[in-house]
């Protein structure tokens, strides 16, 4: 406790409190001089000690020195008041900053002039009482205090606060007219609205505008500009604004400007500019701070330069700057990515001693442990999360069953998750599908119904990575009326099918050749808004021509083109296969010749497919010419091109032709398969032993 002098001055009082450091030992010091005998405090002793009270945890302080300083009756400027405001608006209490502002006067001995005003609109902006905020300015007018330029960057800040970016705009093209200036604050709190509030392309048109009307933007605008394209993944427009800075000779990079520029560079996976960025930082001799060490370590990581975050976390510890669980759990997840197993452990155990783990970091170790096999460990891990007042999150369950199915623990990952339903864990839609994957491969697909079900109870969303494997599954398992009844039941489960769900049933049903299901599902999709794609109807010609109902596929095939859809090259190939398989071959080679004009390039399964259709019908030298077009379209025939043209030569009994073009495979370094060889003994074995003696 320090000793006063007899004869305490303010003065005295004030050297003491600037030089006192600690807030605490500064405020005791400030209520045992209040109780020494003789003395009062002075404005300026006031002022001192409330500037130092902003904090949220002294406050509550602010109000009883109000109180002492109205007791005593200390005529204080209006500075002393503007910080009591100020207090009360940083922390919240708009109700507090009103009441001083009333009671100026009465409190502090002085009138509020326009700064207290301003500072008052400053308080209700910032806590969101908007009404309260222009209703305020309004009285302005009624007591006679003319706004300053201050005044209207605060009401630009409620515009821009209630998503009013047109009048925001309005309001400073008025100031323009009204003869103020507006400054970089004006353009730069509409600007980080703007940007808040995803506007990038008017926020740069209004950063350009500065330049043209001669105001000066400050690293802050461009900070702004940059983290927000960096937030819509928009590197390009990100990386002009860098560039603008650099060119600016009234603005330079700061560290806040490095931290945005390596954060963003890494999650746009543009790792090799990000270490650029850090090398250029490290030259201009920028303080880096926690999250650019963080930003950095988790971007090299992510890129799989494990050595170089090691490197930057080394230069982190000798740094002094002190290491949070955050950049601990990235150091961590790169090691495990990289399979670095041992690292792992090392830098786990200096965790455990710094006090620097929670439920991300087991999440982390464990999925890096059964990624590497280590399944044993990982679920010895999993069992300590309680001793470390850890508690286990959907993400831990759901990482540990998708990695012991994943090894084949299928029995194992079961036990965990009705382990979670008995001791009130949860586990989210990744976990669930995961087990449902793995029972699904095993063809445990009543289980795989019975799981989604239990997903439903405990309000997980259902998503396509479990309900399409589910219809594939029952269509492969031939259990088709399974499959109609899950994807009739996927609405009242509170999942709709989508186009590719539609696609999977169809499928299977015009494989099993039930083709007026089909077309009612079809319909079902269309009454239902959505728009079959080229899959769909793809999915369901083919099946149709499969089923020699060759009149419907046509017809759906003219439906697709009068839909304006632009069929792709599977698609044309699906045609012209069922023509050839009906014998249509000139139809399908008048198909074929428009699918230039329908800007679709025929690929080596049209050609193929057109050959064999052409050899199947006799066309010998039509075949011939579809040949040499492979050639003249920069396209290589593979073996199935032999094959076709070696089957067809010989069904014609054009052996040697065909001998030729086995050579010419050879050639070509396109090895022969069975079917090669099959072709070629029937076609011996048919024309006779002679034959073969020739060969």
């Amino acid at each position: 406790m320090t000793e006063f002098p007899k004869n305490l001055s303010p003065k005295r009082v004030l050297k003491l409190l600037k030089s006192e450091k600690n807030l605490l030992s500064a405020l005791a010091l400030f209520d045992s001089a209040t109780r020494h005998s003789g003395y009062t405090h002075s404005p300026d002793v006031f002022h001192l000690i409330l500037r130092r009270l902003v904090d949220s945890r002294l406050v509550s302080h602010v109000t009883r020195i109000v109180q002492l300083i109205e007791t005593q009756k200390c005529n204080c400027p209006e500075d002393v008041a503007l910080t009591v405001i100020k207090a009360y608006a940083k922390n919240s209490m708009p109700e507090k900053a009103l009441d001083s502002f009333r009671r100026m006067k009465q409190i502090f001995g002085c009138e509020p002039g326009i700064r207290s005003y301003n500072t008052l609109l400053n308080a209700f902006a910032d806590s969101n009482r908007w009404e309260q905020a222009e209703s305020f300015f309004k009285y302005f007018e009624t007591v006679g205090i003319k706004p300053n330029l201050q005044t209207y960057n605060i009401l630009i800040k409620v515009a821009c606060k209630k998503k009013h970016f047109e009048h925001a705009k309005r309001l400073l093209d008025w100031i323009w007219k009204t003869g103020f200036h507006p400054n970089v604050q004006s353009y730069g709190t509409l600007i980080k609205g703007l940007v808040k509030g995803g506007n990038l392309v008017v926020a740069l048109e209004l950063f350009d505008q500065m330049f043209t009307r001669k105001v000066t933007p400050d690293v802050m605008c461009y900070n702004i500009l940059i983290d927000g394209f960096f937030r819509k993944r928009d590197f390009v427009k990100a990386n002009e604004v860098w560039v603008r800075l650099l060119e600016d000779s009234s603005a330079y990079p700061n560290s806040v400007t490095y931290n945005i520029m390596i954060n963003g560079l890494c999650k746009c996976g543009k790792f090799d500019e990000s270490l650029r960025i850090w090398e250029r930082m490290k030259k201009n001799e920028r303080e880096k701070d926690l999250f650019t060490y963080s930003s950095m370590i988790h971007g090299l990581c992510e890129a799989g330069n494990v050595d170089g975050a090691e490197r930057v976390y080394k230069e982190m510890v000798e740094s002094g700057v002190m290491v949070d669980v955050v950049t601990y759990n990235a150091m961590l997840n790169g090691y495990s990515k990289a399979g670095k197993i041992k690292e792992c452990f090392e830098l786990w155990k200096l965790m455990e001693k710094e006090g620097c783990i929670n439920v991300v970091s087991f999440n982390i170790l464990i999925r890096g442990l059964l990624e590497n096999r280590k399944v044993d460990e990982a679920i010895s891990l999993w069992g300590i999360l309680p001793e470390r007042g850890c508690s286990a999150d959907a993400s831990t369950y759901g990482v540990l069953i998708h990695g012991l199915c994943k090894n084949g623990y299928l029995k194992k990952a079961l036990e965990i998750l009705k382990g979670t339903k008995l001791g009130g864990g949860s586990v989210d839609s990744f976990g669930y599908s995961s087990m449902i994957d793995g029972l699904g491969k095993q063809g445990r697909l009543d289980e795989v119904a019975g799981l989604i079900s239990q997903m439903v109870k405990c309000g997980c969303k259902l998503n396509p990575y479990i309900c399409n494997p589910l219809i594939h599954g029952f269509i492969q398992a031939s259990r088709l009326d399974d499959a109609v009844q899950f994807f009739r039941g996927m609405d009242s489960m509170g999942y709709s099918p989508t186009v590719v769900s539609y696609n999977i049933l169809i499928s299977g049903l015009c494989k099993a050749e039930r083709f007026g299901e089909a077309y009612y599902f079809l319909k079902e999709m269309l009454e239902k808004g959505w728009k079959p794609d080229i899959i769909t109807y793809s999915l369901l010609i083919k099946g149709l021509f499969q089923g020699k109902n060759v009149d419907m596929a046509l017809s759906l095939w003219h439906h697709v083109l009068d839909k304006g859809f632009k069929p792709d090259v599977t698609m044309h190939n699906i045609i012209i296969h069922g023509l050839c398989s009906v014998g249509k071959v000139e139809d399908a080679l008048q198909l074929y010749s428009k699918m230039r004009q329908r800007n679709c390039a025929p690929n080596l399964v049209t050609y193929n497919t057109i050959m064999e259709g052409l050899y199947k019908a006799g066309e010998y030298e039509k075949a011939s010419e579809i040949w040499t077009r492979i050639s003249t379209d920069g396209l290589q025939p593979d073996i199935i091109s032999y094959n076709i043209t070696l089957k067809g030569l010989c069904s014609c009994g054009k052996i040697s032709d065909a001998i030729g073009f086995l050579d010419d495979a050879l050639v070509r370094g396109i090895l022969p398969t069975v079917i090669t060889w099959n072709i070629l003994v029937r076609a011996v074995m048919t024309t006779g032993f002679n034959m073969a003696l020739c060969i």
